[in-house]
């Protein structure tokens, strides 16, 4: 089967870019995403912390943040149901800890003024003794944005594959691909990598230059609590040890916030991880933790540089990268679609992004 475009990966990256490309275009025909697990977004996509954070990050995911969340709090096409909402994000600890954690535009809060966003920390004044807020802050219901993307993509014309495993790739003498795709055979003039923890692997399969691509864990869970949180309170990270909660339905999603390198896989927590996270938010909270609704880890892939690639190949013809987005995958989503979208169109990254994060964004020539 001939077409345009093959979009390898089914998570916040390949879908956005899917629904970018075709609005873009105009239409999805010829534009095939597919997806080797059964279900989209199974990985990183679906265990998302659903924060976006503006002040997280270095320079060009702070600007590609900057330019995603407007387009997600009041996006172009009606959703059925908000995609992102204001939400604050507190860091609290000590005065050097929190000192270690402020860039401009966060604002520094009083201990009255913490505490009374953050009454659980106020029986532990000395621990959390400085801290700062971010009011731009909003969280996303992941699992919203994933099937909207999925729905524009489809209502356009893109056929989407799920447990389609590319396994083989081979370059014509026109400059088109012939892929092995499960049990099929697809010939693509273009590809776009947006395989996640497997981008490096992909990019063996047409020999392209590996990005030393790394995966690291975060592992977190969804609990009850005695006493729920508000539905407005904050997200709270603690500065000292990274580990962080914020409010979910009737209790709180709680994570580690570690970044422990792993192999590209279907990552799960470390036996008495929770039970051991649970106890040091009981020690350093007066939250009470009644039950446990449900636990993830999910990989976290980052390029040496620690930003985002989105830029053709350096040694093979026809080769899209969209990968290495780290833990910034949903808040830089929307910029990347259209940033991968200008490269698909015109080949090159138009004007509204800076020249320095369009540079920054490239993939790298030779594997150090």
């Amino acid at each position: 089967m001939m077409v345009d475009t093959v979009i390898i990966g089914g998570g916040i990256a390949g879908l956005s870019l899917a629904s970018e490309f075709a609005d873009c275009r105009g239409s999805g025909e010829g534009i095939t995403l597919v997806e080797a697990e059964t279900a989209l977004a199974h990985h990183t996509s679906s265990r998302s912390a659903q924060q976006l954070i503006p002040s997280y990050g270095p320079e060009p995911v702070l600007e590609l943040t900057r330019l995603t969340i407007p387009a997600l709090v009041k996006p172009t096409r009606a959703a059925p149901v908000p995609l992102a909402w204001p939400s604050p994000f507190v860091v609290a600890g000590s005065p050097a800890d929190v000192a270690s954690m402020t860039v401009p535009g966060l604002r520094a809060l009083s201990s009255e003024e913490l505490f009374e966003y953050c009454p659980e920390l106020a029986g532990n004044p000395e621990r959390y003794s400085a801290a700062i807020i971010d009011d731009s802050a909003v969280r996303t219901n992941a699992t919203a944005l994933v099937e909207w993307h999925r729905q524009r993509a489809e209502q356009a014309g893109v056929r989407i594959l799920t447990g389609a495993k590319v396994t083989a790739a081979k370059p014509s003498d026109d400059g088109t691909w012939a892929l092995t795709v499960g049990d099929d055979q697809l010939i693509a003039h273009t590809v776009v990598n947006a395989a996640g923890a497997w981008a490096d692997h992909v990019a063996e399969l047409f020999g392209a230059v590996p990005q030393q691509l790394q995966p690291l864990r975060r592992t977190a869970a969804l609990v009850s609590l005695s006493e729920p949180l508000g539905a407005t309170h904050p997200m709270v990270d603690d500065a000292g040890s990274g580990w962080y909660y914020r409010p979910d339905e009737d209790g709180a999603m709680i994570s580690w916030g570690e970044a422990e390198p792993s192999p590209a896989c279907d990552a799960q927590p470390r036996p008495n991880a929770i039970d051991d996270l649970i106890a040091t938010v009981e020690r350093e909270t007066s939250l009470t933790v009644t039950g446990v609704r449900k636990a993830w880890t999910g990989l976290r892939t980052e390029a040496p540089s620690g930003v985002p690639i989105c830029g053709w190949d350096p040694q093979v013809s026809n080769f899209l990268w969209l990968a290495g987005q780290g833990g910034y995958g949903f808040q830089t989503s929307s910029a990347m679609a259209r940033a991968a979208t200008d490269l698909l169109v015109d080949g090159r990254i138009e004007d509204w992004l800076s020249a320095d994060t369009a540079a920054a964004l490239q993939p790298q020539p030779i594997s150090t």
